[in-house]
């Protein structure tokens, strides 16, 4: 598992690593049960602030992709099985959104909208 991060992103890194582990889920990349790299080894490899790790794997706790477990750090949780099925849907959508000339914003803007 690579976690990638831009530094030079206006998005703000905890959020780019919560991303970056969503896309390995999405892509199957990251199945229930496997075990995350540590917050520590995280923070270590891209030089980021521990604390800034820790964000990110409470923000996919509270979605409910990954487990912390005292010990055992953070573990794909069996919840998360799903959007690796749902990875051909968005596709489609994202696809037939762009031939009707639909921008990635405003195709998000109108999933947030839904949802709502």
């Amino acid at each position: 598992m690579l976690i990638r991060i831009d530094a030079d992103s206006t998005r703000p890194l905890f959020e780019q690593v919560a991303s970056s582990v969503r896309g390995d889920l999405v892509a199957g990349r990251l199945t229930p049960g496997d075990r995350l790299p540590t917050a520590r080894e995280v923070a270590e490899a891209l030089d980021i602030n521990l604390h800034t790790v820790l964000r990110a794997y409470q923000q996919l706790r509270d979605e409910g992709l990954i487990d912390l477990r005292r010990g055992r750090g953070a573990v794909v949780s069996a919840s998360a099985a799903p959007l690796a099925d749902l990875a051909g849907d968005v596709a489609d959508l994202v696809r037939r959104a762009a031939a009707l000339g639909i921008s990635p914003t405003t195709l998000a803007a109108i999933v947030t909208e839904i949802e709502s």
